[in-house]
């Protein structure tokens, strides 16, 4: 072993680049320039190389990306384009839902005829009809006997001896002693022992409707019909929207006046302003609103006196009846100031607004106004031949709520809701809440009005009760199929905080007519809706709060 030489050592499969052998590292020029300048170059050779080694790898790297992101990209957009898709068809099914369910309300069900008439049979060799023509305590009907005028109400007859008060179709006398509900609704209906206050005669209805309203004012369903209407010569099927459009033109003619009279210009939208204001600050505190009512008298009497130069007008434009001079009135001459006719406008108005602003919340807060619309309406001195111009306000009435007048029709419909005094602004009809808040308002503030006591003042009672009670009546007597959740908030309304007043003016026969309103209507309907129930729950609060048992 000692003789052989070493085995040659194997060179590494992976060798420096430049690998010199020890000779070369020994010499005198390993560190002259010219060796420095090749390894500096060799050294940057290797960098180079590294670089761009690394630089392929860095683009490999980003280029991967770029198509990840693509593909998840292209993966989000197609999950929205499905999304949509999925969104377009349901909406397709929704509207043609809603086609479907518009052109099933439009729809209509022809009604029946009707039935034929009840036959006769013979009683005692007599002809009587199976339901009998005699009307019953709930039926009773507000009519005159020749040889009384004492109202008779059927059989058995509550006599209505406490009805209307001496002065609530304009007589005057003294006025006895009011009974008290808890004393009327301690006697039986059959047997009424109330201290009569006055003769009630029925006022006749100054205006007929365009359009039949069933029932007629007869005896129907039980109820206490409505007296029925005089004929007044020169009235209309309609003459409150005649009135009301009447009005519009003396607004016209007023703003063409005031152009070539720049006093009356200036005077007229001041006094118009000041109304609006002091109606806007009536309270609802006994004898708060002295100042405000004042106020508005004072503007009406600048207005007819003429110290307001305007044209005359004649008022039979603006009423519902025929009217000849009354002698001993204050105003008998055949016109009067266009601008004091004009103000009982805005008034009017101001009115209405207040009703439904104010008033559909908290109905006990129409009374101080409809106090204002009684001192004005009746006072002597806008009186025009001894009669008030209170179709002025009715006409309004008439136009925002018409189921007081007998009106009544389907809400679903175009053409009903017209006729419900549904109102109906630029975007379409106002919601069925805004609507309900507006008749309540409206029923409450007809109350207020209709049931005011004028036994204790001379002046003329300008809108009785006798009207509040054919309201009623047209109400209550809707057919089954026609009665409409507006006529439930309308009847509410104005029983609610004024069932006390309505019972002291007809005693039992306000009970029975409550009857009928609260129990009896709202059986009846075909459709039992949150109106109806309203109703019936307005029956159990008067018989826990007053203990009035309907």
């Amino acid at each position: 072993m000692s003789g052989s030489s070493p085995a040659p050592r194997r060179s590494r499969q992976w060798s420096s680049p430049d690998r010199r052998s020890i000779s070369s590292l020994l010499t005198e020029s390993r560190n002259s320039p010219l060796s420095h300048q090749d390894a500096l170059a060799a050294a940057q050779a290797e960098h180079d190389r590294v670089r761009e080694a690394a630089i392929r790898v860095y683009q490999d790297y980003e280029s991967q990306q770029e198509r990840r992101r693509l593909l998840e990209q292209q993966e989000r957009i197609l999950q929205q384009q499905k999304q949509e898709e999925e969104r377009i068809r349901t909406e397709e099914r929704l509207r043609a839902e809603e086609i479907r369910l518009r052109e099933l309300k439009l729809k209509t069900v022809p009604k029946l005829p009707p039935e034929p008439p009840a036959p006769v049979t013979e009683v005692n060799g007599s002809a009587t009809s199976q339901n009998p023509t005699q009307p019953t305590l709930v039926g009773a009907k507000l009519e005159q006997t020749s040889t009384s005028k004492t109202p008779q109400f059927g059989l058995p007859q509550p006599a209505l001896t406490n009805g209307l008060n001496g002065h609530a179709n304009g007589t005057s006398g003294t006025k006895p002693t009011q009974p008290t509900i808890q004393s009327m609704l301690s006697q039986p209906l059959s047997q009424p022992n109330i201290t009569p206050q006055a003769q009630v005669q029925p006022s006749s209805i100054p205006s007929p409707f365009s359009q039949p309203v069933k029932p007629t004012p007869t005896q129907q369903n039980g109820f206490p019909a409505a007296a029925p209407a005089k004929p007044s010569v020169g009235v209309t099927k309609d003459r409150y929207i005649e009135i009301h459009q009447n009005l519009k033109r003396l607004r016209e003619s007023l703003l063409q006046q005031s152009k070539s009279n720049p006093a009356l210009k200036q005077r007229m939208g001041d006094m118009r302003r000041e109304l609006r204001k002091n109606m806007g600050q009536l309270v609802s505190t006994k004898s708060g609103n002295r100042k405000q009512n004042e106020a508005i008298q004072a503007l009406l009497n600048e207005a007819i006196s003429g110290a307001v130069p305007s044209q005359l007008v004649d008022p039979s434009d603006y009423i519902t009846d025929k009217r000849e001079p009354v002698q001993g009135a204050l105003h008998n001459e055949p016109q009067l100031p266009s601008l004091f006719l004009y103000l009982l406008n805005h008034f009017s108005k101001a009115v209405i607004n207040q009703f439904i602003n104010e008033c559909g919340a908290q109905p006990t807060t129409a009374d101080p106004i409809g106090v204002t619309v009684a001192i004005i309406f009746s006072k002597d001195v806008y009186l025009w031949r001894g009669k008030t111009l209170i179709d002025i306000l009715m006409a309004k009435f008439r136009v925002v709520c018409p189921v007081l007048f007998g009106y009544y029709g389907n809400e679903k419909t175009e053409q009903g809701r017209l006729r419900l005094g549904w109102k109906k602004s630029p975007a379409g009809y106002i919601p069925e809440q805004q609507h309900s808040d507006r008749m309540k308002g409206l029923g409450a503030g007809y109350a207020a009005i209709a049931l005011r006591n004028f036994g204790k003042t001379k002046s003329s009672n300008p809108w009785p009760p006798t009207n509040y009670w054919t309201a009623m009546a047209r109400i209550v007597n809707t057919p089954p199929a026609d009665i409409s959740e507006t006529q439930f908030v309308v009847l509410r309304a104005m029983i609610e905080a004024s069932e006390e007043k309505f019972i002291q003016f007809y005693g039992n026969a306000g009970i029975a007519a409550l009857r009928k309103a609260l129990v009896e209507f709202p059986n009846k309907a075909v459709n039992k809706t949150p109106g109806a129930s309203g109703l019936e729950v307005l029956a159990q609060i008067l018989k826990r709060d007053i203990g009035l048992e309907l």
